[in-house]
């Protein structure tokens, strides 16, 4: 699935009008919903003994979505083995600044979202609809 920026910010501010007490009613929903997306990218980094400890997920607070994040402080490599910083990137190996080597990205975070995404948002318009037809929306 191919996702536009632009749909999806139109989308998140629709979502952010929603009364809070649809939101309080969502939240578990859209955590549930996420669960999944968050143990493929778990999986995917399982190479490494930092980076799936360092996955953590939470539900948005103004809209009905949910946001995935890798603490820098817990594993500073995550960001160059995604391919942030371009692929292959150059780093020490094991410490020794006099040497750098070349590593090839190890993607783990966006092919998970986008493997994900489409039944992350199927799920999540479910669950919009039945919590807008409970509150008479």
């Amino acid at each position: 699935m191919s996702v536009d920026r632009a749909q999806l910010q139109i989308l998140i501010r629709d979502l952010g009008a929603i009364p809070p007490a649809v939101h309080r009613t969502l939240r578990p929903v859209v955590l549930d919903a996420g669960r999944p997306v968050l143990a493929q990218m778990r999986s995917n980094a399982s190479w490494s003994s930092r980076i799936p400890a360092a996955i953590s997920m939470r539900a948005s607070g103004k809209a009905a979505g949910v946001q995935f994040r890798v603490s820098a402080a817990q594993a500073p490599h995550a960001r160059p083995y995604e391919g942030l910083s371009g692929s292959p990137f150059r780093a020490p190996l094991w410490g020794d600044r006099e040497w750098w080597y070349p590593h090839d990205a190890r993607p783990f975070f966006y092919r998970a979202v986008e493997e994900g995404a489409d039944e992350v948002v199927e799920r999540l318009g479910d669950a919009v609809e039945g919590a807008a037809a409970r509150h008479g929306f």
